[in-house]
C-alpha cells in the first residue's frame, strides 16, 4: 500500500484577522506548517496552532517567510545570504519555543509563499535556508521541489521530503507557475482531484502545457483557505483512500525513526 503525508498551511490568522479553517482541517492531516510571524500568525495564533496540533497528533513543522507581512510573504525580496539565513533561524527559534511549551519538537520546515519559490532557483538562498537548518537541527526534514533547495540539502545529508502541490499550475520544467499569471491556481475541484490521485499512484503531474512531469511526492500540500478549499481537502483524501493510498506521518513516509 503507498502511503503519503498530507501536510497543510497553517497559522495564518493574525490579530483580529482570521484566515483558513484550521480546526476542521487539523481532523485530515498528517502534518502541519505553522506561520512563524513573519508572513502570518502571531504569538496568541501559534500558540493555539501548535497546541491543537498536538492534541490531534498532528506532527508540526515550521513555514518561515520573508519579512513581508503586508505581502502575505508572496514578494520577492533581494536579500543577502546572510539575512535569509538569520531570518529562517529566527523563526526556528519562536517556534521552537511554543512546541517545548506544548511538550513536542518541530519535525520539518517548509519555506512559504516567494522563498519557496526563490530556493528552488537561487543558490544563494537555497544555501542560507540549509545553513539555518543544520544550524538549528540537522535532523529536521525540508520540504521541497525539485531544484536548488533540494540539491543543496542532497549534498549536506540533510533529509528532504517532496512536496507536490496539485492545486498549482506547474511549467514544462517542474517549477511552480507565478501566481501572477493567469491559471496559476487551479479552481476545478474534479481535476485537482484527479490530479492528486495521479500524481501519488502514478508520480506523474501534467504541467500547463500537457507535458507530462515525473514527481515523486512523499507529501500533498492541501489547502485551508477559500471558500471551498475544506470540501476539497476532505474529497481528495478520501479518493486517495480509495485509491489505496494510506494518509501516514512524514517520518513513517520516509522511514525515519518516530522520535
Amino acid at each position: 500500500m503507498k502511503i503519503v503525508d498530507l501536510v497543510a498551511d497553517l497559522g495564518e490568522s493574525f490579530g483580529a484577522y482570521t484566515m483558513g479553517n484550521d480546526a476542521e482541517l487539523l481532523d485530515l492531516l498528517t502534518s502541519a506548517n505553522v506561520a512563524c510571524g513573519f508572513h502570518a500568525g502571531d504569538p496568541r495564533v501559534m500558540d493555539r496552532t501548535v497546541r491543537a496540533c498536538v492534541e490531534r497528533g498532528v506532527r508540526i513543522g515550521a513555514h518561515p517567510s520573508f519579512p513581508d507581512l503586508a505581502g502575505f510573504g508572496r514578494r520577492a525580496m533581494e536579500l543577502s545570504e546572510h539575512e535569509v539565513r538569520t531570518d529562517v533561524l529566527y523563526q526556528l527559534g519562536a517556534l521552537s519555543a511554543f512546541a517545548k511549551a506544548h511538550g513536542t519538537l518541530i519535525s520539518h520546515l517548509a519555506p512559504h509563499g516567494k522563498l519557496g519559490n526563490m530556493v528552488v532557483t537561487r543558490p544563494d538562498y537555497a544555501r542560507a535556508v540549509a545553513d539555518a537548518v543544520e544550524s538549528f537541527d540537522p535532523s529536521l526534514v525540508v520540504l521541497v521541489q525539485e531544484g536548488e533547495m533540494a540539491a543543496v540539502a542532497r549534498a549536506r545529508g540533510l533529509r528532504i521530503a517532496v512536496v507536490g502541490i496539485a492545486d498549482r499550475a506547474y511549467e514544462d520544467d517542474g517549477t511552480l507557475v507565478p501566481r501572477s499569471e493567469p491559471g496559476a491556481v487551479l479552481s476545478d475541484p474534479d481535476e485537482v482531484t484527479r490530479r492528486t490521485v495521479r500524481m501519488i499512484t502514478e508520480g506523474v503531474l501534467t504541467s500547463r502545457n500537457g507535458v507530462d512531469l515525473p514527481i515523486r511526492a512523499d507529501c500533498v500540500q492541501l489547502h485551508g483557505d477559500g471558500p471551498r478549499a475544506l470540501q476539497l481537502a476532505t474529497r481528495i483524501r478520501a479518493e486517495l483512500e480509495a485509491a489505496g493510498v494510506r494518509p501516514a506521518p512524514l517520518h513513517q513516509v520516509l522511514g525515519l525513526p518516530t522520535a
